[in-house]
């Protein structure tokens, strides 16, 4: 890794199961009262999930210890309790009702204005954060990834199953996720400005309660001086969050470099992309926002993965980026991985063991 190599951190959403693959209320007690960020374990929304947050990383492996960590530390203390941490971006098994909100007053008034959508909340995404030079230079990015937006998705989808059914998507998560007014991909944005100006017309619907809530696929962090990619399904392993993690870097950075003119899908195509990633997969056909036309997914990969080798060379990240890739052919993607697990003995309860095992992998 070269000295000039961006920051880079990781957040993962997890639902909490009991024994017999129900969802538990037991988050707020599994994470506890520790101060955030310095714990890194955080309370989400809803009672039944919990959120993990690595500290600023340097290099990938030094990132991959700390996400193995996190994901150790909260399974030594749901196991504690009886449970199990699952890394699916949906429930699996049905349940008798929406998820319990977690008690906070800045929760339950996100409950009171937002409705029913608030029970879209029980889903688990992952979260990168890349350090950025400013604000400006964040946008411009912003600007240069939405289109590789429909990519990301489709290698991290990883919740075909929601509330006891096959969805016939390889990321449900993504179809519920997008009931939430200011999610999905942002817009093309000409400054800084005309971002706060966006967000502040957002504010002022009432489309979102604070800044918190902003939940553009791509945002500028609010809290740390990064860019946020939240696209993604939680990864089920560690070692398919670092790279994911190592890929966002390499976009990034490779953005950050290219001076020539982006590629703009307008938001309905994008959206079409977001969709077709969502219900196909790796290992389908995704509508490709630059040409407008279906092509392999994995031939999408390809292309992406070839733009930013460059970067990922410089970084010291090509050869784990390389072996990952070359392992996920071998054991599948998330959503391939848990329909297989079902498909065994055609029992639900059979994909919530398999997750749960491959938590700390």
């Amino acid at each position: 890794m070269t000295g000039d190599a961006l920051t880079l951190g990781v957040e993962e959403e997890f639902l909490l199961v009991d024994a017999e693959g129900r969802l538990s209320e037991l988050g707020p007690d599994i994470v506890g009262s520790e101060s955030w960020p310095e714990s890194g374990l955080q309370r989400e929304l809803v009672r039944c999930q919990v959120e993990t947050a690595t500290p600023v990383c340097d290099g990938i492996e030094e990132l991959l210890a700390q996400v193995r960590k996190l994901r150790r530390q909260l399974t030594d203390r749901a196991v504690a309790r009886e449970l199990r941490l699952m890394p699916s971006g949906t429930p699996v098994l049905p349940e008798p009702g929406p998820p319990p909100i977690t008690p906070n007053p800045r929760y339950h008034r996100i409950a009171r204005e937002f409705g029913a959508i608030t029970d879209t909340a029980g889903t688990c995404s992952c979260h990168v954060h890349v350090g950025v030079p400013d604000r400006a230079a964040g946008v411009a990015v912003s600007n240069r990834l939405r289109a590789w937006l429909p990519v990301l998705l489709a290698l991290t989808a990883n919740s075909p199953f929601d509330g006891g059914h096959d969805t016939g998507y390889c990321s449900w998560r993504h179809v519920r996720w997008a009931r939430w007014p200011s999610s999905g991909p942002p817009p093309v944005f000409s400054s800084v400005d005309h971002y706060d100006t966006v967000v502040q017309a957002l504010l002022r619907a009432g489309a979102v309660l604070d800044r918190g809530m902003v939940y553009w696929d791509i945002r500028l962090s609010e809290k740390q001086p990064t860019l946020e990619v939240r696209v993604c399904d939680v990864p089920g392993t560690a070692d398919e969050a670092a790279l994911l993690a190592a890929i966002v870097r390499g976009l990034v950075a490779t953005a950050l470099q290219d001076t020539g003119r982006a590629p703009r899908p307008t938001p309905d195509v994008l959206r079409a992309a977001l969709w077709r990633a969502a219900r196909d997969g790796l290992d389908g056909h995704g509508f490709d926002p630059l040409t407008a036309t279906l092509r392999p997914m994995r031939e999408q990969l390809a292309r992406l993965t070839a733009y930013v080798r460059p970067a990922l060379r410089d970084a010291g990240d090509l050869d784990f980026v390389t072996a990952r890739l070359a392992r996920l052919t071998t054991t599948g993607d998330g959503a391939s991985r848990q329909r297989a697990a079902y498909a065994e003995r055609r029992a639900l309860r059979d994909v919530v063991d398999m997750l749960a095992r491959q938590t700390n992998c």
